[in-house]
């Protein structure tokens, strides 16, 4: 009687014991395993490279050259030989978003795309690493979800299983680079697209929680390293400028990843794809070391400039950064585009501050290509908030940088979503 009260009074105290147990349970799991994720890149890029990334060490310029073309070509073919076998049969890889849609994740094929998604990026494979920590969390969600199903006093109410799976998505990545607001921001804002105090609490403990496991393996050391954590009131000056012109390059960006991903190889022809995409990656990388990776080489080097005398250089680097990213994806990979579009927005941020060192003498490139680097991501991703806190958290930047970026970020997502409408209805 007392529990049939409770519910009739809109408060059920087994639904949120249920919630917050598997909140936290999820949240041990799911940091656990982004932690090892993180050393499971550093080995590979370790026994390929010798290669130690942090926000210090960021391009493996220090390898030899053969070496890296080596590296990321074997990464290809390992690569192609793995998607492959695990694509060719039922049951098929389900995305997150099938997930989402009540589709079940396979267990085993979920953790060999994981890991080959972490594996290829270790060799040096230009693609993000962000979505192998969200679909494992969403497929260990899953799993949870299923076990506790039979015990009473731990199933999860049918209105709180889809919060569950975004709230671990945003957990891995939490987990992997260690910002949780951007993981709880990842689950409300990108996917759940649902605003209420509910998801917010549960998102963020979840990933909270799982950021302070992760952090036991990578620590609290920023992502990016910037000459400063303080911006100036007078770049809001750039906002207008540079929010328009990296929305519409972020909507571009946005368009040419979907459509390499819609119409990337299949079948037996993932077999000669990847490992030609390698050997490219391994070429250009034999010049250009800083294409390497999930982007943030290109990124970190951008942030770390003073003047406008390597600008040419960082057109080739982010149209080559762009190019090998567009067909890794289109060959047949699998991996993240959130790290990518911040390595390409920076190089856009580049550009935009060369132009406007006329009218604001003085102004430092660096800062541009991070206000750029946000940008873009906003609208790559339709996510103004997760991009605004992703590049803040990771960067560990003062508060004054928000103010900058949050009108940067309205200016370029209303530039991308007016754009992608246009664009809609015309075709």
């Amino acid at each position: 009687m007392n529990e049939q009260a409770a519910q009739q009074n809109g408060f059920d105290w087994r639904r949120v014991a249920a919630l917050g147990i598997a909140t936290i349970t999820l949240a041990v799991i799911i940091g656990f395993a982004a932690m090892l994720l993180s050393l499971f890149l550093d080995v590979v890029a370790d026994f390929f490279m010798q290669f130690h990334e942090n926000y210090q060490h960021a391009v493996p310029s220090e390898v030899a050259p053969m070496r890296r073309l080596i590296s990321v070509t074997v990464g290809g073919v390992v690569a192609a030989l793995v998607w492959y076998l695990i694509r060719r049969n039922q049951p098929a890889i389900v995305s997150i978003k099938g997930a989402l849609d009540g589709k079940k994740m396979p267990f085993w094929k979920t953790i060999l795309n994981v890991l080959t998604q972490i594996f290829y990026v270790g060799t040096g494979g230009s693609i993000g690493r962000e979505l192998a920590p969200r679909q494992l969390g969403v497929m260990l969600s899953q799993r949870y979800q299923g076990l506790v199903a039979k015990v009473p006093v731990l199933k999860i109410d049918s209105a709180d299983q889809k919060l569950l799976l975004t709230a671990a998505a945003g957990a891995g990545f939490a987990g992997v680079y260690i910002a949780p607001i951007t993981g709880m921001l990842f689950s409300v804002e990108l996917l759940l697209k649902k605003n209420s105090i509910k998801n917010i609490a549960v998102s963020m403990t979840m990933s909270t929680i799982a950021a302070l496991m992760g952090s036991l393996a990578k620590g609290f050391s920023p992502y990016y390293l910037v000459l400063d954590t303080h911006f100036s009131l007078w770049l809001l000056l750039a906002a207008p400028v540079v929010g328009p012109i990296a929305g519409l390059f972020g909507a571009w960006a946005k368009q040419a990843f979907a459509w390499a991903q819609a119409k990337q190889a299949k079948g037996k022809a993932l077999l000669l794809t990847m490992p030609l995409v390698g050997l490219a990656t391994g070429i250009i990388a034999w010049f250009f070391p800083e294409i390497m990776g999930n982007g943030r080489a290109v990124a970190q080097s951008a942030f770390l400039q003073h003047n406008e005398s390597l600008l040419f250089f960082f057109i080739m680097l982010g149209l080559l950064k762009f190019g090998i990213t567009f067909f890794t994806l289109y060959g047949g990979g699998t991996g993240g585009t959130l790290t990518p579009s911040i390595a390409l927005g920076s190089v856009v941020g580049l550009v935009i501050a060369a132009g406007l060192s006329c009218v604001m003498p003085g102004v430092e490139p660096w800062h541009f290509a991070l206000i750029g680097a946000v940008a873009l991501l906003a609208a790559s991703q339709q996510a103004p908030l997760m991009a605004m806190f992703m590049v803040f958290e990771i960067a560990h930047l003062d508060s004054s940088a928000l103010i900058i970026f949050a009108a940067t970020v309205a200016l370029s997502s209303a530039t991308s979503k007016l754009y992608l409408t246009w664009w809609t209805g015309r075709v």
